[in-house]
């Protein structure tokens, strides 16, 4: 196949090397031409070949090189080359959108006949790929509660080809254990997909507990600046990884030359942006759960959370998303999100800014009403993605807001 970069390796010199020198360096070293230091845009459609056998021989797979920016391109596998890193995987695939990355998995490793087993409270548009558009072209699929592992092991069938996992999960925030779904899944025959928007490369990486294929919305934490749309899907396996490539050539789901630079300079930071959330997220997890207009709360870092202990024992750290539900019903979490003054009301995450948005009317509106209570979205759900700015700052508007409703 054209342009199958399978025979690329993530740089050597890196591979032993901490996470934050990772996200620098990885993938990247100065320009060879005027020895530039930060990445350039090859914001170029084609390439020119230095003869007629050389670009036979790159159409062929039989040597690596650039021949056409949705086949491939400098700036965005230097991209693929880092997140890959950080992922410990075998090559990434950069593409347009994180629904961009379930798509490509799906379209590059499933035809007619097979069978998926997801997590139920998956970001919901995933789901919704799964239940109304494959479904046309008989791709079938089960749903469960994967934090209940015997509902994994019992959805198994003979033509399960994949297990997708979310976790922690969107937005009721529960924690999967990867290693025990590997098994399962290899047991069968079926790879492991995990998304990992949430925790990012610096709290979890799937591969090391089993999963055969990790993706992210780049547009959330592995960006961090709220101002690219993208996606990533990192394999364990040349094999996998081939697969997944022909997808996202084929279907044209190439990520943009000027977006990978743009995500470039935004994982240089990632570190650093995601553990300065979860400090945020673990301070406001408390006040939350003590302030009296709070009838729960949902964040993998407190003592009340039922997987707190395999979150701990998965992960690096509990992450900045917190659920949580006000007293009151979806009138409070209307009033309550209408009064916050720092948080911006709107979807997405992972931005350094901190967001607040209504799961069951924004983003799994998809759903139906009994499917949603079913899972644990309720209308009085809140989902605070919470970003970098000063903790005091945003204690005190939450409360305001919070005592407002006690009014």
């Amino acid at each position: 196949m054209p342009h199958d970069p399978g025979e690329r390796k993530i740089m050597k010199k890196h591979k032993d090397m901490g996470l934050e020198t990772k996200t620098i360096h990885a993938g990247q070293a100065p320009d060879p031409t005027f020895g530039a230091v930060a990445p350039p845009i090859y914001q170029s459609s084609t390439f020119a070949f230095t003869s007629p056998e050389e670009g036979r021989r790159r159409f062929a797979g039989e040597e690596d090189g650039y021949m056409y920016s949705r086949i491939g391109n400098p700036t965005t596998r230097m991209f693929e080359d880092n997140v890959a890193s950080l992922e410990g995987g075998f090559a990434g695939v950069a593409v347009s959108s994180g629904m961009a990355a379930v798509s490509t998995i799906f379209l590059g490793l499933l035809q007619s006949g097979d069978h998926v087993v997801m997590t139920d409270t998956v970001y919901g548009p995933s789901r919704i790929l799964l239940e109304s558009e494959l479904s046309r072209f008989g791709v079938t699929s089960t749903f469960v509660n994967s934090t209940d592992i015997t509902t994994v092991e019992a959805a198994m069938q003979p033509k399960t080809r994949i297990v997708f996992v979310e976790t922690p999960t969107n937005p009721t925030l529960r924690v999967t254990d990867l290693a025990a779904c590997a098994k399962i899944a290899h047991a069968h025959g079926a790879l492991l997909a995990v998304d990992n928007t949430f925790a990012s490369p610096i709290l979890q990486r799937p591969l090391e507990h089993g999963a055969d294929i990790v993706m992210h919305s780049v547009t959330k934490y592995i960006n961090g600046h709220a101002d690219v749309v993208g996606g990533v899907v990192v394999s364990k396996e040349k094999e996998i990884h081939a697969k997944v490539l022909k997808a996202r050539i084929l279907f044209g789901a190439s990520m943009d030359p000027h977006q990978s630079w743009l995500v470039l300079r935004g994982i240089k930071t990632l570190p650093m942006r995601v553990r300065q959330a979860e400090k945020n997220a673990a301070r406001l997890a408390t006040m939350l759960e003590a302030h009296p207009a709070i009838a729960k709360v949902v964040y993998p870092g407190l003592a009340s959370h039922p997987q707190r202990e395999l979150a701990a024992r998965q992960m690096d750290g509990f992450g900045s998303m917190i659920s949580f539900e006000p007293t009151g019903g979806f009138e409070a979490a209307k009033a309550l999100m209408t009064r916050v003054h720092i948080p911006v009301l709107a979807v997405s995450l992972g931005g350094v800014e901190t967001l607040i948005e209504h799961p069951a009317s924004m983003t799994h509106a998809g759903l139906p009403n009994e499917e949603l209570e079913r899972i644990g979205i309720t209308a009085s759900l809140c989902r605070l993605a919470v970003g970098c700015e000063t903790i005091e700052d945003l204690e005190a508007d939450l409360k305001q807001a919070l005592d407002s409703l006690l009014a």
